[in-house]
């Protein structure tokens, strides 16, 4: 899998791997512990859900501004896995009688996560020269290792609320994930600190196109324009620790082995399955000299995830709006599987897109703004939660699925842009 490119590839799949295990730790209790330990209801946990996840995905901005500027993203990263895996820890230790506790470990997570995130998306992207073919097959290997981490969370999650009775032991080992995220980073740093503050203008680097402001003007502009379309997707795709969690919780057959948290392993199985499929495909189009332009798969994976929430309409109207657990788990599994597909031809590519397109003295900022558009989306996902109740299940998956096919439509109209500003890439 990691033939073909740099050994440093390696070390920032297994750290980010075990980030996103302890993320996912986190987010797949999440709503149901504001559920049943905390008491919320459906608003006020979609509050709660929607800030969250939006503020987590804001800060990067910030990280990526302070790694451009001041520290680096080596330690920038080292910062934010500390303050990270103390978000956790407290998170471990709040409940009912210390609700202040569980406001302030959301605090300190959303901080390590804008210290943390965007930075080592940046540095995968350094590891490569300017105009790599292999940067795409890259960031699709690193989705992955992203993703080995989000399947394994769920079964933990699962796992520890069947041994010790509670979700506060998934948010620990949350905690621990980070450990060892921080172990492997400073273990591997060898193999990448050539990519660390990379500055192509400074060192000479024949590869480097030299951009003028009207090239670095339009440049930003096609971010920015691809930043405002993925808003929609994130804003459906985190349904799934809201909506589709509820959705398995109330109207979804009850099994002893497939708690509600648990659907959330079939997204991430579903990304190990298909990366593979997925990289070959585009390599071999490649050979063919018929790959698609980065922004033209991200359209085809807003479409493909438009399909993915017609299936949700259809098992709404079939059934789930009346919260009765009486659906059979394949709506919500054949959903996963196709919005997998719509995630890897989009999310694993805007992080090639970012890096391929960004100017070099602002690729961390742009970074961070590919997670500001992220988080725009997450606290949409929260906002529109709020409704899953008062509306029909189908009529709140009509909305979504509305949003995904116009955004789809967006992209393939400014695509001619796109294209244009993301020439010599």
């Amino acid at each position: 899998m990691f033939k073909n490119h740099p050994k440093g590839l390696a070390v920032l799949f297994f750290t980010e791997m075990w980030e996103r295990f302890a993320f996912y730790t986190m987010l797949a209790v999440f709503t149901l512990y504001m559920d049943e330990v905390l008491g919320w209801d459906d608003s006020k946990k979609g509050d709660v859900y929607g800030l969250y996840l939006g503020f987590v995905y804001f800060t990067p901005i910030i990280g990526g501004w302070i790694a451009d500027k001041l520290l680096g993203y080596r330690k920038t990263i080292m910062l934010g896995a500390v303050v990270f895996g103390t978000g956790y820890a407290m998170l471990a230790f709040s409940g009912p009688s210390s609700i202040w506790l569980f406001y302030l470990a959301l605090a300190v997570i959303v901080m390590g996560n804008g210290l943390f995130k965007a930075n080592i998306s940046v540095l995968v992207g350094n590891l490569y020269d300017e105009g790599s073919p292999h940067k795409d097959n890259a960031y699709n290997i690193f989705y992955m290792g992203i993703n080995v981490g989000a399947f394994l969370a769920p079964l933990a999650a699962t796992a520890l609320r069947n041994i010790f009775g509670n979700y506060n032991s998934a948010f620990a080992a949350a905690s621990i994930g980070m450990i060892l995220s921080l172990i492997i980073f400073e273990l591997g740093k060898k193999l990448y600190l050539h990519a660390e503050n990379k500055r192509h203008e400074e060192k000479g680097d024949t590869s480097y196109v030299k951009l003028s402001k009207e090239q670095e003007k339009e440049r930003i502009g096609a971010l920015m324009l691809i930043f405002t379309i993925v808003i929609f997707f994130w804003m459906s795709f985190h349904q799934n620790g809201f909506a589709l969690t509820l959705f398995a919780q109330r109207s979804t057959m009850r099994l002893e082995w497939l708690r509600p948290e648990t659907y959330q392993t079939f997204n991430p199985l579903f990304i190990l399955i298909l990366t593979p499929l997925v990289v070959s495909f585009w390599s071999m189009m490649r050979r063919k000299g018929k790959e698609p332009v980065t922004p033209a798969k991200i359209g085809l994976g807003m479409l493909i995830s438009g399909l993915a929430m017609t299936i949700m309409i259809f098992a709404s109207y079939m059934g789930g709006n009346l919260d009765d657990n009486s659906m059979s788990p394949s709506w919500l599994i054949s959903t996963y599987f196709v919005i997998t597909i719509g995630e890897l031809l989009l999310s694993p590519m805007g992080l090639s897109f970012v890096s391929k397109v960004a100017p070099g003295r602002f690729r961390g900022l742009m970074m961070g703004c590919w997670f500001g558009a992220t988080a725009v989306g997450n606290y949409l996902s929260g906002f529109i939660g709020k409704f899953y109740s008062t509306l029909s299940h189908d009529q709140f998956f009509l909305i979504l699925t509305a949003l995904l096919f116009l955004s789809a439509l967006a992209v393939r109209i400014f695509l001619p842009r796109l294209k244009h500003a993301t020439r010599g890439t």
